[in-house]
Protein backbone atom coordinates (compact mmCIF):
# COMPACT_ATOMS: atom_id res chain seq x y z
CA UNK A 1 0.00 0.00 0.00
CA UNK A 2 0.96 3.50 -0.87
CA UNK A 3 1.26 6.97 1.42
CA UNK A 4 -0.87 7.76 -1.80
CA UNK A 5 -3.30 4.81 -1.81
CA UNK A 6 -6.17 7.22 0.91
CA UNK A 7 -5.69 10.73 -1.13
CA UNK A 8 -6.02 8.60 -4.55
CA UNK A 9 -9.30 6.94 -3.17
CA UNK A 10 -10.67 9.90 -1.95
CA UNK A 11 -9.74 11.62 -5.28
CA UNK A 12 -11.65 8.80 -7.55
CA UNK A 13 -14.36 8.73 -5.26
CA UNK A 14 -15.10 12.65 -5.69
CA UNK A 15 -14.98 12.59 -9.41
CA UNK A 16 -17.75 9.86 -9.65
CA UNK A 17 -20.06 11.68 -7.07
CA UNK A 18 -18.99 15.02 -9.58
CA UNK A 19 -19.63 13.15 -12.89
CA UNK A 20 -22.65 10.83 -12.00
CA UNK A 21 -24.45 14.47 -10.38
CA UNK A 22 -23.40 15.56 -14.82
CA UNK A 23 -24.50 12.24 -16.29
CA UNK A 24 -20.96 12.18 -17.84
CA UNK A 25 -18.23 9.18 -18.75
CA UNK A 26 -14.45 9.82 -18.12
CA UNK A 27 -12.24 7.51 -20.23
CA UNK A 28 -8.19 7.41 -19.63
CA UNK A 29 -5.23 7.21 -21.81
CA UNK A 30 -2.26 6.16 -20.48
CA UNK A 31 1.31 5.00 -20.86
CA UNK A 32 3.66 5.46 -17.83
CA UNK A 33 0.91 4.51 -15.08
CA UNK A 34 -0.09 1.36 -17.41
CA UNK A 35 -3.72 1.69 -16.41
CA UNK A 36 -3.52 2.71 -13.23
CA UNK A 37 -5.88 5.67 -13.30
CA UNK A 38 -8.04 2.94 -14.31
CA UNK A 39 -8.03 0.88 -11.16
CA UNK A 40 -8.40 3.29 -9.63
CA UNK A 41 -11.13 4.85 -11.22
CA UNK A 42 -13.15 1.11 -10.74
CA UNK A 43 -12.12 0.83 -7.41
CA UNK A 44 -15.46 3.25 -6.18
CA UNK A 45 -18.57 1.27 -6.58
CA UNK A 46 -20.54 2.35 -9.17
CA UNK A 47 -18.31 3.25 -11.45
CA UNK A 48 -19.43 1.79 -14.19
CA UNK A 49 -22.14 4.18 -14.35
CA UNK A 50 -19.54 7.01 -15.37
CA UNK A 51 -16.44 4.92 -16.61
CA UNK A 52 -16.95 2.75 -19.45
CA UNK A 53 -13.17 2.26 -20.97
CA UNK A 54 -9.85 2.92 -20.42
CA UNK A 55 -6.40 2.72 -22.55
CA UNK A 56 -3.27 1.40 -22.02
CA UNK A 57 -1.04 2.75 -24.81
CA UNK A 58 2.25 1.84 -23.35
CA UNK A 59 4.07 1.20 -26.79
CA UNK A 60 4.27 4.05 -29.39
CA UNK A 61 2.54 1.78 -32.21
CA UNK A 62 -0.30 1.55 -29.35
CA UNK A 63 -0.73 5.08 -29.12
CA UNK A 64 -0.73 5.51 -32.77
CA UNK A 65 -3.43 2.63 -33.67
CA UNK A 66 -6.11 3.25 -30.41
CA UNK A 67 -5.71 6.85 -30.37
CA UNK A 68 -5.07 8.31 -33.59
CA UNK A 69 -1.64 9.39 -32.30
CA UNK A 70 0.60 10.87 -35.46
CA UNK A 71 3.73 9.55 -36.12
CA UNK A 72 5.42 12.22 -37.74
CA UNK A 73 4.25 13.95 -33.81
CA UNK A 74 5.59 11.14 -31.81
CA UNK A 75 9.33 10.92 -33.53
CA UNK A 76 9.37 14.87 -34.00
CA UNK A 77 8.42 14.98 -29.93
CA UNK A 78 9.18 12.16 -28.65
CA UNK A 79 6.53 10.45 -26.49
CA UNK A 80 7.08 12.28 -23.46
CA UNK A 81 5.94 15.28 -24.78
CA UNK A 82 2.80 18.44 -24.91
CA UNK A 83 1.60 17.62 -28.50
CA UNK A 84 1.62 13.64 -27.69
CA UNK A 85 -0.68 13.88 -24.89
CA UNK A 86 -2.99 16.37 -26.16
CA UNK A 87 -3.84 13.63 -29.21
CA UNK A 88 -3.91 11.03 -26.15
CA UNK A 89 -6.59 12.77 -24.77
CA UNK A 90 -8.76 13.86 -27.97
CA UNK A 91 -7.88 10.26 -29.06
CA UNK A 92 -8.94 8.61 -26.17
CA UNK A 93 -12.63 11.06 -25.77
CA UNK A 94 -13.40 10.47 -29.02
CA UNK A 95 -13.00 6.34 -29.26
CA UNK A 96 -14.81 6.40 -26.12
CA UNK A 97 -17.47 9.14 -26.68
CA UNK A 98 -16.82 10.19 -22.66
CA UNK A 99 -17.28 13.25 -21.59
CA UNK A 100 -13.85 13.89 -20.03
CA UNK A 101 -10.39 12.20 -20.30
CA UNK A 102 -6.78 12.13 -18.94
CA UNK A 103 -3.71 11.36 -20.80
CA UNK A 104 -0.32 10.53 -19.39
CA UNK A 105 3.02 9.83 -20.53
CA UNK A 106 5.89 10.28 -18.36
CA UNK A 107 9.37 8.40 -17.45
CA UNK A 108 8.57 6.89 -14.52
CA UNK A 109 12.49 5.28 -14.09
CA UNK A 110 14.32 4.18 -12.59
CA UNK A 111 16.26 4.35 -15.78
CA UNK A 112 14.87 6.11 -18.74
CA UNK A 113 15.52 9.59 -18.65
CA UNK A 114 17.82 12.36 -19.95
CA UNK A 115 19.02 15.91 -19.07
CA UNK A 116 15.77 17.40 -20.68
CA UNK A 117 13.25 14.69 -19.26
CA UNK A 118 14.86 13.81 -16.17
CA UNK A 119 13.11 10.58 -14.55
CA UNK A 120 9.84 11.42 -13.31
CA UNK A 121 8.80 13.98 -15.85
CA UNK A 122 4.80 13.10 -16.68
CA UNK A 123 3.19 15.04 -19.29
CA UNK A 124 -0.54 15.23 -18.39
CA UNK A 125 -3.50 16.35 -21.13
CA UNK A 126 -6.92 16.71 -20.11
CA UNK A 127 -9.72 16.70 -23.20
CA UNK A 128 -13.52 17.77 -22.50
CA UNK A 129 -16.15 17.56 -24.42
CA UNK A 130 -16.23 21.45 -25.88
CA UNK A 131 -12.72 20.42 -27.73
CA UNK A 132 -10.80 21.86 -25.43
CA UNK A 133 -7.25 19.90 -24.37
CA UNK A 134 -5.45 21.62 -20.79
CA UNK A 135 -1.92 20.01 -20.87
CA UNK A 136 0.55 20.31 -17.67
CA UNK A 137 4.23 19.06 -17.29
CA UNK A 138 5.52 17.51 -13.91
CA UNK A 139 8.50 16.50 -12.49
CA UNK A 140 7.74 14.02 -9.74
CA UNK A 141 10.31 12.64 -6.72
CA UNK A 142 10.80 9.24 -5.88
CA UNK A 143 11.48 5.90 -7.35
CA UNK A 144 8.96 4.48 -10.00
CA UNK A 145 6.29 3.45 -7.51
CA UNK A 146 6.39 6.73 -6.27
CA UNK A 147 6.23 8.70 -9.58
CA UNK A 148 3.31 6.67 -10.73
CA UNK A 149 1.02 6.97 -7.75
CA UNK A 150 1.25 11.14 -7.84
CA UNK A 151 0.88 10.54 -11.43
CA UNK A 152 -2.68 8.95 -10.88
CA UNK A 153 -3.53 11.44 -8.06
CA UNK A 154 -2.43 14.41 -9.79
CA UNK A 155 -4.62 13.14 -13.12
CA UNK A 156 -7.65 12.47 -10.95
CA UNK A 157 -7.19 15.81 -9.07
CA UNK A 158 -7.90 17.79 -12.72
CA UNK A 159 -10.29 15.73 -13.48
CA UNK A 160 -12.29 16.32 -10.29
CA UNK A 161 -11.41 20.41 -10.50
CA UNK A 162 -12.50 20.41 -14.74
CA UNK A 163 -15.65 18.06 -13.76
CA UNK A 164 -16.49 20.46 -10.70
CA UNK A 165 -16.30 23.44 -12.89
CA UNK A 166 -18.55 21.94 -15.44
CA UNK A 167 -20.95 21.18 -12.86
CA UNK A 168 -20.95 24.93 -11.19
CA UNK A 169 -21.25 26.27 -14.98
CA UNK A 170 -24.56 24.29 -15.17
CA UNK A 171 -25.37 25.66 -12.02
CA UNK A 172 -25.15 29.24 -13.22
CA UNK A 173 -26.70 29.22 -16.55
Amino acid sequence: MSQYDPLIDSAAARLGRVLDHLSCRVTTAESCTGGGIAEAITRIAGSSAWFETGFVTYANRSKQRWLGVNEEVLQAHGAVSERVVEAMAAGALTAAEAQFAVAVSGIAGPDGGSPEKPVGTVWFGWALADGSVLTECKRFKGGRREVRAQTVLHALDRLVLEAEKQAANRLSV
